[in-house]
């Protein structure tokens, strides 16, 4: 597929003009059933804005992405919902209760069933500190949780909605620490015998995916395994040594200084 943002400038004759820009160029993989698959790259290289084709956010200009052979372009709304599940770093909850915020996921679902789903995500920690639990409300843009709790909820719709295919683009990208762990819990639970593509910055949570992606301004310049692309990707080394040396980093408080 080949997609680019119309994008505006000002003509010779003084009037705007609209083109086109292209960010995703010319890129082609396959997904398999079951199997997880992992696309990388630096701040700008294309991935979020792929996992947003994959779920048909926007229209690809050239190319297809199909699923089982079926045009996504060919598909309706309705029909797409049913097969994806799509988790970004950036959730909005709803101001109305914790249960139905997570029952967004299937309509559906008895309250039992929502609670279930609760538990996978690792929710009912913060829940049941709450004064009415998971009948509590969210507050505005849910505003009564923190980033990774809120994450969490989002993860539940996700196991609710019970989707084939599960797109998780840099979900856990804000994470603190603590959260991460939970995140990562609840991410296990939701991926069971699922299609999962997965959009990371955090490479050593990818290491075992079935194939890894690698881009590079809107370009799939590599694809592999982490240990074939370790050998023969120099895109991917550059990735994983950057990943690597950031965990070195620490904070020296001596003597006032910070040596970083």
């Amino acid at each position: 597929v080949t997609f680019g943002y119309q994008l505006s400038k000002m003509g010779e004759n003084g009037q705007p003009e609209t083109y086109i820009k292209n960010v995703i160029h010319n890129v082609s993989f396959t997904a398999k059933v079951g199997e997880k698959t992992a696309i990388v790259g630096e701040s700008g290289s294309g991935k979020s804005t792929l996992a947003k084709l994959l779920i048909h956010y926007y229209d690809v200009l050239e190319g297809s992405i199909r699923i089982g052979g079926q045009n996504l372009q060919d598909m309706s709304l309705k029909a797409l919902n049913k097969e994806i599940s799509y988790v970004s770093q950036d959730q909005y909850l709803f101001n109305t209760s914790l249960l139905e915020n997570i029952r967004i996921g299937n309509l559906s679902a008895t309250d039992e069933e929502v609670i279930e789903a609760a538990k996978k995500a690792q929710c009912m920690e913060f829940l049941d500190k709450l004064p009415n639990g998971i009948y509590s409300l969210a507050g505005e843009a849910g505003k009564m949780l923190s980033g990774g709790e809120r994450q969490r909820i989002s993860l539940a719709r996700a196991i609710l909605k019970n989707a084939p295919i599960v797109v998780l683009d840099e979900a856990t990208a804000y994470a603190d620490p603590e959260n991460e762990e939970k995140m990562e819990a609840a991410i296990a639970e939701l991926v069971k015998g699922k299609t999962l593509i997965v959009i990371a910055h955090k490479l050593p949570a990818i290491v075992d995916a079935d194939q890894i992606l690698v881009m590079n301004h809107g370009r799939l310049v590599a694809n592999g395994k982490h240990k074939d692309l370790l050998e023969s990707s120099a895109e991917y080394r550059k990735l994983w040594n950057a990943t690597i040396f950031s965990k070195e980093w620490k904070i020296d408080r001596k003597a006032g200084e910070m040596n970083v």
